[in-house]
């Protein structure tokens, strides 16, 4: 055994922070920092891989190119086919722009950290993650509803494209009906007679809703084969797809427009109020309200409604075309070091991201309303 001068320094120090016991010697904290923010920030989004997403690599914008459709005709012997008479098919185009960057950082000093019995960076990294996926999922679940209100940008006449779609859930006047298992599962099978009459693809069509209406479809569906035999016991309670109406995979999620709420919302039963008692001790995120992005929040720089034009919205159900993301910069992480670190003690982690999204192909965008007919008040085309 090698014997160590005391006066000398530990020539095989075990340095966990490094990568082969060599460089720098926090280089793997640093990346398991990024890997808890990735994990948070995937855990809680699910939009981002349920519409289409695109890299951007140079500019600020990206281009969706619609075709619209064609005919067919007999051919007389003879003629020349040089193309239809009529011109078609019809194009046009949808643009998204990237937002501003989206950040959500936290500074940590050095002695709290060594004084926490807790891995403070990882605990700080997943809330961070939490953060960005949530605005990231908000963002895609509001140009969705947008989507659902839109005509079609192919308006060629003789040639339109269908546009997006509205059902009701119930007959009444109440916001309650959204929480109705009958009265969802009779707009599913609506929304999915719909999608196919509008010639939207059956795959990869997807629905969301609030935690408290797919606990209650669950609770029918999983009695009447609505749910993969397979696919029993905890797995009815994670939200991931696991039930399936007419081909419409469910998800649960607290970021979607929910009676100009997110993802749920407390009160009196009224037209746009569903009547859930408010639990207590709900904290200030549960039941925030949409922003309003003409006046409340600057860096936006696609359209994506006020508050008050999802009076009446509580849930959605679309086909991944309906709705694109585009991304600048992924969701990434950055953190100081060196002279900062040393001058303020401590580092700043930051999560960010750069993205924007708008609905594309508006045929394939549902919005569930209740509360209110179809095409009333609170619930016209944004």
């Amino acid at each position: 055994m090698a014997h160590q001068n005391a006066n000398e320094p530990l020539a095989d120090l075990t340095r966990p922070g490094q990568s082969n016991s060599t460089g720098d010697a926090r280089a793997l904290y640093l990346k398991l920092f990024s890997g808890e923010m990735f994990k948070g920030f995937q855990h809680n989004a699910i939009a981002r891989d349920l519409v289409m997403k695109r890299t951007l690599t140079n500019g600020k914008s990206l281009q969706f190119i619609y075709t619209g459709r064609t005919t067919a005709e007999y051919h007389t012997p003879g003629n020349s086919i040089l193309g239809n008479s009529d011109g078609a098919p019809p194009v046009a185009e949808k643009t998204i722009t990237v937002d501003d960057l989206l950040i959500s950082s936290a500074f940590v000093y050095n002695l709290d950290e060594t004084l926490a019995h807790y891995d403070l960076r990882s605990e700080i990294s997943r809330k961070i993650g939490y953060a960005l996926a949530e605005k990231y999922d908000r963002l895609i679940f509001r140009a969705i509803t947008r989507g659902a209100r839109a005509a079609h940008p192919i308006t060629k006449a003789n040639f339109v494209e269908p546009g997006g779609t509205q059902i009701r859930v119930g007959t009444n006047n109440q916001a309650s009906d959204a929480y109705v298992p009958a009265s969802l599962v009779n707009a599913f099978y609506d929304a999915a007679a719909a999608l196919d009459e509008k010639g939207v693809s059956s795959e990869g069509r997807v629905g969301v809703l609030n935690p408290r209406q797919y606990y209650e479809l669950i609770q029918q569906v999983g009695d009447n084969g609505l749910i993969n035999r397979d696919q029993q016991g905890t797995a009815r309670q994670t939200g991931n797809g696991i039930v399936e109406i007419a081909g419409i995979k469910i998800y649960k999620s607290m970021n979607i427009p929910f009676f100009s709420q997110y993802g749920t919302k407390y009160g009196s039963a009224s037209a746009t109020n569903p009547g859930v008692t408010d639990p207590g001790n709900s904290g200030s995120f549960v039941s925030a309200a949409v922003e309003d992005a003409a006046t409340d929040v600057t860096g936006i720089n696609n359209e994506y409604g006020e508050e008050t034009e999802f009076a009446n919205s509580c849930g959605l159900i679309f086909q991944r075309e309906g709705a694109g993301c585009v991304e600048a910069i992924g969701p990434s992480v950055q953190i100081t070091s060196g002279d900062v670190s040393v001058i303020y003690q401590g580092d700043v982690i930051l999560g960010r991201l750069a993205m924007g999204a708008d609905f594309v192909n508006p045929a394939a965008c549902v919005e569930l309303i209740a509360g209110a007919a179809v095409g009333s008040s609170g619930n016209a085309a944004f």
